[in-house]
């Protein structure tokens, strides 16, 4: 992805995730945007082409395209109140969340905790989570007894870029990877 095209990812990430008010943009309930509405209120040099190659070639998926194609929205990691119309799943039977060292002995003492999103994010490989974890700092990786929360009644649901969400992971259900 080019320098030119991180930055506009940041800043739909900005816009569609956390503030959309900072540039007088409304999302709808389920956190879709007009792109035509994007373009008129962003002074960012943001084109609708951009937005398209953004959404069809990002090796993370944060945004999805609706059917006609004429709007737009962060598939999870909301900071504000949106209803993604997401359905419980049964996942695999383990999944991981990559973190930094620095992070470990709060996890281990609280579990994995939402924070200011809706959700804890899950990643369903070691390679994925060690992408994320390394983007914090030294990463961490922990494996998440899933099925076990599963038969202790926590639901999970699964984004439309495949990144597993939950409410919380308490810490008896976490293993730190070697």
């Amino acid at each position: 992805m080019t320098k030119a095209l991180k930055t506009q990812s940041k800043f739909l990430s900005l816009i569609l995730r956390h503030n959309p008010g900072s540039i007088g943009l409304a999302l709808d309930d389920n956190g879709w945007a007009l792109i035509s509405d994007i373009l008129e209120k962003s002074d960012v040099g943001l084109r609708r082409d951009m937005i398209i190659e953004l959404v069809e070639t990002s090796d993370k998926q944060r945004f999805a395209l609706s059917e006609d194609g004429q709007r737009i929205r962060a598939n999870q990691g909301h900071s504000i109140d949106v209803d993604l119309k997401l359905t419980a799943q049964i996942p695999q039977r383990a999944l991981y969340h990559g973190t930094a060292e620095k992070n470990v002995a709060a996890i281990l003492s609280k579990g994995l905790l939402r924070q200011k999103r809706h959700h804890v994010h899950l990643s369903q490989d070691e390679q994925t989570a060690l992408k994320v974890g390394v983007r914090h700092g030294k990463p961490v990786i922990f494996a998440i007894n899933t099925a076990l929360m599963n038969e202790d009644g926590y639901i999970f649901y699964r984004s439309e870029n495949d990144v597993w969400l939950t409410e919380t992971v308490p810490p008896q259900y976490l293993t730190r990877l070697p």
